[in-house]
């Protein structure tokens, strides 16, 4: 079976991630080229660090070959942002990215790019489901065939990725600064464009967690205050300028300031779009999802911008974004692009530009979001998963969104929404969502008010609410 969520389609190995589902995926994007004349331009994959990634990219390829669709095949591991320049720089109607991004160490997946680079929507990835119900046959010819016959082309993209984004960066102010930065690819890929990158820009970078290891060193590769702790403690004790953090595939950021302490990527995307407003003069909307600060509204405002709100998953904020010409698009997970760059999240691009604002402002990461929350008002985040049995989902949908039940809170409700999930914004500024997550089984719950406290108490009232 496959099946797709907000952020491609990911299962756990062994059991929906085999080798016949992986090709009848492939087999249904091959028929859609097919059908669509596009097989001289073709389609570009790329491949992770995770168990079965190479080899699921090769299954791929020998489908696409043996369609006559050629392959643009990126012999290497990289970062799932690099496949998606691909796309858009060599005009193919698809990439296929082998990666199930964040996800614990069982999973894979694999993520589908359409012309221009950005994520499949949900009416695109529907059709191959489609597809594949009804009935596809699967042709298949080997590797080395296809590479012989000049079907599968193998090409390095890494020079030209880096170098679209260095185009795009202010190396000069970076190389007068000699920061010192410590990089943690948290056994994924961004190894090798992040440090190209930063150390051409004169930065003196050390690395931790760069091997490939299929287990994540038993940790989640999912940038957080969790999972960087290493890195937040390296920071203090040996005084690096910064910490940067990226999950499995490259495209998600986290950040540790000068102090040790984990910026969020809330925190992040405000510093970010201020940045880009206030000092670089820029101008453009915000496009943020439905579990993102609300401070980017308070800053889109103060500049006479537009704040758009969007669903879960970043083929909504990529739409929105090319829809609006919006300056920056990003989510609370951090994921971040903005406009002129690819139209999809790059925790490489969003580490190198963020340096870049460290280094033309000449302050540190904690002063600068100190100087955000003076203007606007602070804003805290609290998040809770779980999760749940197949009843204890039913159970759970049926209160929220069938009965449209919600607890008792503290604070005054402004208004309910159901665009994605169930989201309750307080006439105080606050909020607070529960949805089901797009790509695992989990329930979670996002809010955010003027202090921690505040947060943690609306999820405990959420929780209870709902007996988690």
């Amino acid at each position: 079976m496959v099946k797709f969520g907000t952020g491609g389609w990911r299962a756990i190995i062994g059991d929906e991630f085999i080798k016949s589902n992986i090709t009848l995926l492939a087999q249904a994007v091959a028929d859609d080229i097919i059908e669509n004349n596009a097989q001289e331009t073709g389609i570009v994959i790329g491949y992770d660090r995770r168990f079965l990634s190479d080899t699921a990219a090769v299954w791929i390829a020998e489908v696409m070959a043996a369609n006559g669709v050629t392959v643009h095949y990126i012999g290497k591991i990289c970062p799932t942002p690099l496949v998606m320049y691909g796309v858009k720089v060599m005009g193919t109607r698809y990439g296929m990215a082998v990666t199930a991004s964040h996800n614990p160490a069982e999973y894979n997946g694999i993520k589908v790019f359409i012309e221009g680079g950005r994520d499949a929507d949900a009416e695109i990835t529907a059709t191959f489901e489609e597809r594949i119900a009804k009935g596809v046959t699967v042709k298949s010819m080997s590797f080395d065939e296809g590479v012989k016959a000049g079907i599968i082309k193998k090409c390095n993209l890494y020079n030209d990725y880096m170098d679209s984004i260095i185009s795009m960066i202010n190396m000069d102010i970076i190389r007068e600064k000699n920061m010192r930065i410590l990089l943690d690819p948290m056994f994924g890929v961004s190894k090798t464009a992040l440090q190209t990158i930063l150390i051409t820009a004169r930065c003196d970078v050390d690395i931790i967690n760069d091997r490939r290891d299929a287990l994540f060193g038993g940790r989640l590769p999912s940038p957080s205050a969790h999972t960087l702790q290493k890195l937040a403690s390296m920071v203090v004790e040996e005084g690096y300028d910064l910490g940067i953090g990226t999950d499995g595939d490259a495209d998600r950021i986290g950040i540790i300031d000068e102090n040790g302490v984990f910026v969020h990527p809330n925190e992040i995307l405000a510093l970010l779009y201020d940045y880009l407003l206030r000092v670089k003069g820029w101008r453009g909307d915000v496009v943020r999802n439905i579990a993102t600060t609300h401070v980017l509204d308070r800053i889109a405002e103060d500049f006479g911008q537009t704040c758009h709100e969007v669903p879960v998953g970043f083929k909504h904020i990529s739409g929105k974004m090319e829809e609006t010409d919006a300056l920056i698009g990003g989510e609370s997970s951090g994921g971040l692009t903005i406009r002129g760059h690819i139209k999809g999240k790059d925790g490489i691009f969003a580490s190198a530009l963020l340096v870049e604002m460290v280094c033309v402002t000449g302050k540190k990461l904690s002063e600068l979001l100190a100087d955000i929350y003076a203007r606007y008002g602070a804003c805290k985040m609290a998040e809770f998963d779980t999760k749940f049995s197949l009843e204890k989902k039913a159970e759970l949908h049926n209160i929220l969104f069938n009965e449209k039940k919600l607890p008792v809170f503290a604070c005054e409700v402004e208004k309910v929404s159901y665009m994605d999930g169930v989201k309750v914004y307080f006439k105080n500024g606050g909020w607070i969502i529960a949805r089901f997550s797009g790509t695992e089984p989990l329930l979670r719950i996002f809010c955010e008010m003027g202090t921690i406290e505040d947060a943690e108490n609306t999820v405990k009232v959420m929780r209870e609410f709902l007996g988690l």
